[in-house]
């Protein structure tokens, strides 16, 4: 018998079983944190995305990054259901630079036999384009910031669409913090004013909007579960929606993510669900 034959597959094994054992003893580090973080500059976070409430590009974006993402979603109001759909694309320009363009559709359906007439009619909501750029991105702390800014040109509906074509203006600057604990959990504030302006009666609307999320993430991968706080005040009103939701890999680069909607208060609504398609074209 050939010892140098036999002592092949047996020095292969061994050394296969002592990798495997390895990893495993090291699994204090994700596998995809350090596909993230380690190889490529400038330095970048791993962090969580809501997927509701989402950002314009991740945090310490890095040139070159795009993404799209569909959306549809589905809301129980009283007197009628609201379905949403939304196409956007972001990209990276420049290191930690995000920018975004989004189309939001609505459409409306009466139920309990509510009058048509009396719903509001199907819209593309808005054209949206936003900026985002990460000014603070500490791998160390595992802490990324940014500041951001959405502007929002608000459409007729189609009962009146081109009468007039633009009807407001949304203006909307943002900051969020994000911070790992570990490897696996996550959390993230992305907090700004709203201001809408009506060009037909020139006056201006402000809200304040807190976006708070928790997530765990699942190590060596970039599935997640996790759970939104969205929290409007309006002029000493209220209003908080939970969205408890999870994100699943498809394949390597398109991802699915599934979001639930909780109203606090049920003043206008009830429940809500929503789902977002996300497609990460590779870049160099």
């Amino acid at each position: 018998m050939n010892i140098k034959k036999l002592a092949m597959p047996i020095l292969l094994l061994a050394s296969s079983t002592y990798t495997y054992a390895q990893i495993t003893k090291s699994q204090k580090d994700s596998l995809y944190i350090q596909q993230v973080e380690d190889y490529k500059e400038p330095a970048k976070v791993l962090h969580a995305e809501p997927l509701y409430i989402d950002l314009i590009r991740d945090l310490g974006a890095r040139k070159g990054e795009r993404e799209w993402n569909l959306g549809l979603g589905l809301t129980d109001n009283l007197r009628f259901d609201s379905y949403e759909a939304l196409i956007e694309y972001e990209w990276a320009p420049a290191d930690r630079l995000g920018l975004e363009v989004e189309l939001p559709f609505t459409f409306y359906s009466p139920v309990n036999g509510t009058e048509r007439d009396s719903i509001p009619s199907n819209q593309l909501n808005s054209i949206k384009v936003a900026a985002q750029w990460s000014f603070f991105v500490s791998e160390p702390m595992a802490t990324s910031m940014a500041v951001g800014y959405i502007n929002e040109f608000e459409l007729s509906d189609f009962r009146n669409f081109g009468d007039p074509f633009i009807r407001g203006n949304v203006y909307n600057p943002f900051l969020v913090v994000a911070k790992r604990w570990g490897n696996n959990f996550h959390s993230l504030i992305y907090t700004g004013p709203m201001i809408e302006q009506n060009f037909s009666t020139h006056k201006f609307h402000t809200t304040y909007d807190i976006n708070t999320s928790f997530h765990y993430m699942i190590t060596g991968t970039r599935n997640f579960i996790g759970i939104e706080f969205n929290k409007t005040f309006d002029s000493g009103d209220f209003d908080m929606t939970v969205r408890p939701q999870m994100r699943l890999g498809i394949v390597d680069n398109l991802m699915i993510g599934i979001v639930g909607g909780i109203p606090v208060s049920r003043e206008n609504q009830r429940l809500s669900s929503f789902i977002r398609l996300i497609w990460e074209p590779k870049h160099k």
